[in-house]
């Protein structure tokens, strides 16, 4: 029994290595429409692919809220060293859908914010971009169960994003 579930999920490992790598140059999926009234509020962060911006963060949020002008202010925070870290962006809708957002954290540089896995509920969110070299795993709460973290791993690799790199975040 142990040597048929130690195969089954090697050759599981296999199938989900080999999406991805099938899919990564294809142009990147997103959701087909989010309505941003409820996509605004707080996010927590559950797992990211680890970038120098955010070494030695803890407890990482961003929190979305609507400017007058349409576009979206954004706040990330994390703790780091103890110490509370905030960073401030601008966000702008890059497609009818909504799904794509052209995020601004330090003039004149920009970044993609892909939506490609979205609760219906918006309860989760998987965000990524185009290059497959960012990915976020996004909660309402500080905690996601397993299955549904799973399932989001699996959304991620399915658009070619290599899920080995996936870190958890940690949240208290």
């Amino acid at each position: 029994m142990k040597k048929e579930i130690i195969a089954g999920t090697a050759l599981a490992g296999i199938g989900i290595a080999a999406l991805a790598l099938a899919t990564r140059n294809k142009p990147l999926k997103t959701v087909g429409y989010v309505e941003l009234e409820k996509y605004l509020g707080k996010w927590y962060e559950i797992a990211k692919f680890p970038q120098s911006f955010e070494k030695g963060c803890t407890n990482v949020t961003s929190e979305y809220s609507l400017r007058d002008d349409g576009k979206i202010n954004l706040v990330n925070s994390c703790l780091k060293n103890g110490q509370l870290k905030t960073t401030t962006g601008i966000a702008s809708v890059d497609d009818k859908e909504s799904a794509k957002l052209e995020v601004q954290f330090q003039w004149p540089f920009s970044g993609k914010y892909w939506i490609i896995a979205l609760a219906l509920d918006y309860s989760y969110a998987v965000v990524g971009h185009p290059n497959r070299k960012y990915l976020w795993i996004l909660n309402r709460k500080p905690v996601m169960d397993s299955m549904t973290y799973n399932h989001l791993v699996l959304v991620a690799a399915s658009r070619g994003f290599d899920i080995r790199k996936l870190v958890n975040t940690k949240q208290s």
